[in-house]
């Protein structure tokens, strides 16, 4: 039962860390690096990320800058931009691509707070649905007579715990970024 509890709080660990990912990649009107992890450049026929072939790097408060160490690979990523959601047009000079973050207005805070509070949710759903899970495993083991319905009781507790726990994380980190988004 101490192997499936241990499971339990890493599965939920890493959707408390998925959701943070998620989060990071949430664009709050300042420049951050992690806007640009899921975009793919078509490098040579294979899908590769930007930071693998370029330096990023935020010069300025709202400001971008990608290098890549390959000049003939600026339009490449210039188009791998264009055609992602970040809705951000790059600025090529020939040398590097500047992105330059707009300030966001109250009605693109919004939605973003919505978009916020949607992630969230999905990784709440993640938790408890590793939850169910868990309790799924721990009535087939009492049912198998692997553990008593003391155990049983105790291990649905202890996962209620830790669910709990875990959903009340993912809740912190969106109050953050919410905070995060409004304030700029």
């Amino acid at each position: 039962m101490n192997n499936l509890l241990k499971n339990t709080e890493e599965r939920m660990d890493k959707s408390v860390n998925s959701v943070t990912r998620e989060f990071a990649t949430v664009r709050a009107g300042r420049a951050n690096t992690s806007i640009l992890d899921r975009i793919t450049v078509d490098y040579y026929g294979v899908a590769t990320p930007i930071q693998q072939i370029a330096t990023v790097s935020v010069p300025e408060g709202r400001t971008l800058q990608i290098q890549p160490w390959d000049t003939s690979t600026l339009k490449l990523i210039e188009k791998a931009i264009l055609v992602s959601d970040i809705g951000i047009n790059p600025n090529n000079d020939g040398r590097v691509i500047r992105l330059i973050f707009p300030p966001l207005t109250e009605e693109r805070r919004k939605e973003l707070v919505k978009e916020v509070r949607k992630m969230a949710e999905d990784g709440k759903v993640a938790v408890r649905s590793i939850r169910r899970d868990s309790i799924e495993k721990l009535k087939a083991m009492k049912k198998d007579n692997l553990i008593t319905e003391d155990d049983q009781e105790n291990g649905e507790k202890k996962v209620q715990k830790l669910t709990d726990k875990y959903c009340a994380e993912i809740d912190n980190l969106c109050s953050a970024k919410e905070k995060e988004i409004l304030e700029i």
